[in-house]
């Protein structure tokens, strides 16, 4: 990469990590199965997050206009479809039990990471609102004469969030072995609930803003 865009990058690195800091579903997700399948599980799955994340972050850096103007045409169906798969994987967290000893030390089938992975990209995916922040804030670096190349900027995006959802499986993987049977379960549940209220709240902010 050209030192001349070495800034650029650290600056949409910190737009990446930016964006997927803050608690969501998809933290809460992370952070579920990290301490229920392993911190390689849960890595897995928060780099499904930051590919979209890139990929929405390519869309803002290149300013498809047409792309996004189409996504917020059919982010009525996007956001009904992520808020029932939030509310599936509530379910399925809610019922789900601690593993046994075997399967803690066991390493992760293939399936289990390609599904742990998929889930949160396509999560990510449905809400379109994402881009749109990107698009803000690339607009602002662009008016600041910030240099453009949006292959830069995609790859900075997703090297910030890959990094957060690293220091969040990693650190909750540190505190794992502290989690007995009981514990996870409760954690279990209390995702689900949490989950479940992301999905209630997707869909009621959708009745409030009334058709697209």
């Amino acid at each position: 990469m050209d030192v001349a865009l070495a800034p650029l990058f650290l600056q949409s690195l910190w737009v990446g990590l930016s964006i997927a800091a803050p608690v969501g579903p998809i933290g809460l997700l992370v952070i579920q199965r990290t301490l229920q399948r392993g911190v390689v599980v849960g890595l897995v799955t928060g780099l499904g997050a930051a590919t979209a994340d890139a990929a929405y972050g390519a869309l803002g850096a290149f300013g498809v206009a047409s792309v996004v103007q189409g996504l917020e045409a059919v982010r009525v169906p996007l956001a009904t479809a992520g808020g029932a798969f939030l509310l599936w994987l509530a379910w399925r967290i809610w019922r789900s039990a601690p593993p046994a000893r075997a399967a803690e030390v066991a390493s992760p089938q293939g399936r289990v990471l390609l599904g742990s992975f998929a889930g949160t990209f396509v999560l990510t995916l449905s809400n379109p609102a994402t881009v749109l922040s990107f698009v803000a804030v690339f607009g602002s670096m662009a008016g600041r004469g910030v240099p453009a190349s949006p292959e830069v900027m995609a790859a900075g995006v997703l090297a910030g969030s890959a990094l957060w959802w690293l220091l969040l499986s990693a650190g909750v993987g540190l505190l794992r072995s502290r989690f007995d049977a009981r514990a996870q379960r409760l954690v279990n549940r209390v995702s689900a609930l949490l989950l479940a209220g992301f999905a209630m709240w997707q869909w009621a902010s959708l009745l409030a803003s009334g058709p697209a």
